[in-house]
């Protein structure tokens, strides 16, 4: 698995276009997993970390099965710096150990056929909690840190999914499942930057 630090530059079109539709973004990011607009890419998740300082830079982190050829974004300012490093999960990752936790994910449940985004506190931490079980994990402290309502264009129409973010420690039962949970991300819409699950051993 590769984790790939990307700085982006504001002042780039290319990039604020990106920054304001997800779609837009994960359009982009595909570039770099595939060779041509009809083969499908390989997977990869990501998630923007910072929108933009006072330095003009958004930062993006995104997860890979292979490595990207990052050379294929755009080619006017789009990226001012690229930092990749391969992480294997097996060495990461144990049984009865404790690590932090950040991710930006897609609380839902699906009522009568149809999937609805989760608005109150209570039932996106209720949420998180059966994710990271499934993911062989015990939630010790957890917090959110931000609830947002995206609504972007995709083929023309318009989509609104959910946005919220948590950041905690979790202590893990079965590092095979949560290793399974980490490559997959968690939850619904991991194309719009959403489901990645980052997890750093304390």
């Amino acid at each position: 698995m590769f984790l790939t630090r990307l700085k982006l530059d504001l002042r780039c079109a290319s990039v604020r276009r990106d920054l304001a539709s997800a779609y837009e973004m994960h359009r982009t990011l595909c570039r770099a997993f595939t060779d041509s607009d009809e083969v499908p890419p390989s997977r990869f998740l990501w998630r923007l970390e910072n929108a933009g300082d006072t330095d003009g830079v958004a930062v993006l982190l995104v997860q890979s099965d292979e490595a990207g050829r990052w050379g294929r974004l755009p080619s006017d300012g789009y990226a001012l710096d690229v930092e990749s490093k391969a992480i294997d999960l097996d060495v990461l990752l144990k049984d009865d150990q404790r690590c932090r936790f950040r991710v930006l994910a897609n609380p839902t449940v699906t009522r009568q056929g149809k999937r609805y985004g989760l608005a109150a506190e209570e039932e996106q931490l209720a949420w998180l909690e059966r994710q990271l079980q499934k993911a062989g994990c015990v939630i010790q402290g957890v917090c959110r840190t931000r609830s947002e309502r995206w609504s972007m264009k995709k083929k023309g129409n318009v989509i609104t999914v959910q946005a919220v973010g948590f950041e905690g420690v979790l202590a893990v039962d079965q590092a095979s499942l949560l290793r399974v949970a980490v490559r997959q991300g968690i939850g619904h819409a991991k194309s719009l930057g959403l489901g990645m699950l980052s997890v750093a051993p304390i």
